[in-house]
């Protein structure tokens, strides 16, 4: 029987394991993974209370004041067809109203209902809960919105909902 802890195979891959462990992944690799992992729970949370990721964002610029279906995908940088089935979504819950504007039958006017209104308060407090605690969460904050605001390429409308 062969002694594991003197075999250069399990030496090596002791090495490997270690040289895969986060703390020494490149930053890429990190950031990635972090944010696969904050989306999932994000997503998660959100689906258990009723809504997308999406579908928040749309609540949350109605609250805002923000009342123009095209207004809203432009804002949320995507395609005005994915903000379509996005609000018809939300429409179907009752979270939302959507009606032709009297003044240009070609533009839709989106309202919050107050049903829409309480799942958007319901949520308000959700990121403490889901998003892990780190040590400091102001300068986590700004060095995302750093990261986002730095990135080489200029934010364009996707086809892909937001979640």
């Amino acid at each position: 029987m062969r002694d594991d802890v003197t075999d250069p195979r399990a030496s090596l891959a002791h090495a490997e394991a270690e040289d895969h462990r986060p703390e020494n992944w490149p930053l890429g690799r990190l950031l990635g993974a972090a944010s696969r992992a904050v989306e999932r729970d994000w997503a998660d949370a959100l689906e258990q209370r009723g809504l997308t990721h999406a579908g928040l964002i749309v609540l949350h610029f109605l609250e805002l004041g923000f009342d123009s279906q095209a207004d809203l995908a432009r804002m949320a940088q995507v395609e005005a067809q994915t903000m379509s089935r996005t609000v018809d979504r939300l429409e179907r819950q009752g979270l939302v109203t959507r009606n032709p504007d009297p003044a240009d039958r070609r533009r839709h006017v989106l309202a919050i209902t107050d049903a829409g209104r309480e799942a958007f308060d319901a949520v308000s407090g959700l990121e403490d809960e889901v998003f892990p605690d780190v040590d400091d969460r102001e300068t986590l904050r700004r060095a995302l919105v750093q990261i986002v605001t730095a990135s080489r390429r200029p934010a364009t409308p996707s086809s892909e909902p937001v979640r």
